[in-house]
């Protein structure tokens, strides 16, 4: 075979001098007159191309390997064990080959489809989807979950973002694009993901349950993406590609509300950048589509828009101390709800929003990281009193935590040796602990060195706040003996 360079002489010698024979052209170049013939009959430069070996071993199952792989689409990893199963010796490695020079470019040629781009009208359609990305949040890199709603014909979009992708999550973030567009679109295009479906089979598919039951609540008909086919929801993929580049990449948050407010502000810069595809910008096409927007459910008493109440384990009944319990930690919730069901619902997976069956949002309360923690709101307890009540083990032990805890420093330990002497009823005698002090703490000092004759104590040296003001610098267990005895 002739090197490049002689190719290219003898197609020079040939175009200058068109009346220059092969045989000349062979004879100034010192190559076969047939060579020459050749290199003007192509106008490829030559190239060394190897003869395709056939593996002997693969061989006796090609017929088989064809079908698993281009009919049954199966990966090549099972069809590698099923062929271990038939007596193959061969290796993967010549398996994994030889499927990607024979059989790869015939599959790769069966997926390729051309499609038609499809508009829908103002209203029709909107799509969701989330994305996860490992973001720089403070000191440490975040898993952090992105959602995304965009109206198809105006292309106007409501970022989110959450710290989890639960169902909760997924159809908070729903809501809050629902409410951010003020309406609704006739369909709701989704992907196949175990929150919308359960099976994604053409014989068998099967929604989720309580994605329909969502959908019937904002009366919005669910539309799924069938496997393997991205550009029927492209408008909702596409976007998380500029996202990524152009606001998460190289970026360090210094917290998570940060990266929403920051989310936010990334998000009003792009709907009010034009569009390549409609020529102007999603905020000025929104304004068109607002209008034909379907209205939000709304309660009528309070003419509020009403949120949906689907998964039945976030469903709490308050306790008689006013408190509900979710993730190993108790929060508490306004009195007036005692004994009644609420329904909870994580945000974002940083906080906790407790709501009435109504619909009324009662609380939010920062989620603990770790467990058996209590978090009270004190307001939650104003115009509320019962004395004639034991209260829990936990609200009593949050109240001497709040009293005692800088202090003194044995009050766990307290409460474990309380909990294994009174094993059968601790909540009653901790209350009656608390009950005491708290009465000690409101009788006045001439009455208190009646009973104890003990000298008076510097405001500096008291051990504890109290409502009065002449308290003591004692040990608290010893202020509970000695209380006993006045009272």
């Amino acid at each position: 075979m002739i090197s490049m360079e002689d190719w290219v002489t003898i197609r020079t010698l040939k175009a200058r001098n068109p009346m220059l024979g092969s045989r000349a052209i062979a004879g100034l170049l010192g190559i076969s007159r047939n060579t020459v013939k050749s290199a003007l009959a192509s106008d490829k430069a030559p190239q060394y191309e190897r003869e395709k070996a056939v593996n002997p071993e693969i061989q006796p199952y090609a017929e088989f390997v064809t079908e698993a792989y281009l009919a049954k689409q199966q990966r090549v990893s099972r069809i590698f064990a099923d062929l271990r199963s038939k007596g193959f010796t061969g290796s993967r490695s010549a398996l994994y080959r030889w499927i990607e020079e024979e059989l790869k470019p015939k599959r790769d040629a069966q997926r390729a489809q051309a499609f038609q781009p499809y508009e829908t009208k103002p209203g029709e359609q909107m799509q969701y989807d989330w994305t996860e990305y490992r973001v720089p949040i403070g000191e440490a890199v975040s898993r952090v979950y992105v959602h995304l709603a965009i109206l198809g014909y105006s292309r106007y979009k409501c970022f989110d973002a959450s710290l989890c992708v639960s169902q909760g999550d997924v159809f908070y973030a729903l809501e809050e694009s629902f409410f951010a567009f003020q309406g609704l679109a006739e369909r709701l295009q989704v992907d196949n993901a175990k929150v919308f479906v359960l099976n994604a089979s053409k014989d068998q598919f099967r929604w989720n349950p309580k994605f329909l039951q969502f959908c019937g609540f904002f009366s919005i008909e669910p539309c799924r993406s069938a496997p393997y086919h991205p550009w029927s929801k492209g408008k909702v993929e596409k976007p998380f590609e500029h996202l990524e580049t152009h606001f998460i990449q190289g970026t360090r948050f210094e917290s998570f509300q940060q990266f929403l407010l920051k989310l936010k502000e990334y998000e009003a810069q792009v709907n009010a950048t034009v569009h390549s595809v409609t020529h102007k910008s999603p905020a000025e096409l929104f304004e068109m589509e607002r209008k034909v927007l379907r209205p939000l459910p709304r309660d009528p008493s309070t003419d509020a828009p009403k949120r949906f109440v689907g998964v039945a384990e976030q469903v709490r009944t308050v306790s008689s101390d006013c408190l509900i319990s979710w993730g190993g930690n108790r929060y508490s919730v306004p009195h007036v709800f005692v004994t009644r069901q609420v329904w909870i619902r994580i945000r974002k997976g940083t906080s906790l929003e407790v709501y009435s069956q109504k619909g009324t949002l009662l609380a939010t309360h920062p989620l603990c990281t770790g467990k058996g923690q209590v978090v009270v709101q004190q307001e939650h307890y104003r115009g509320y009193r019962k004395q004639d009540e034991a209260e829990s083990f936990d609200m009593s032990a949050h109240k001497l935590r709040a009293r005692f805890h800088e202090r003194y420093a044995r009050l766990e330990e307290f409460f474990s040796c309380l909990r294994a002497q009174k094993r059968f009823n601790p909540d009653h005698h901790l209350a009656r602990i608390v009950r005491i002090f708290e009465r000690v703490l409101s009788v006045s000092m001439r009455e208190f060195r009646r009973g104890r004759r003990m000298p008076r104590v510097p405001p500096a040296e008291r051990g504890f706040p109290c409502r009065s003001t002449a308290a003591i610098s004692l040990d608290p267990w010893q202020v509970v003996r000695r209380a006993v005895q006045v009272l």
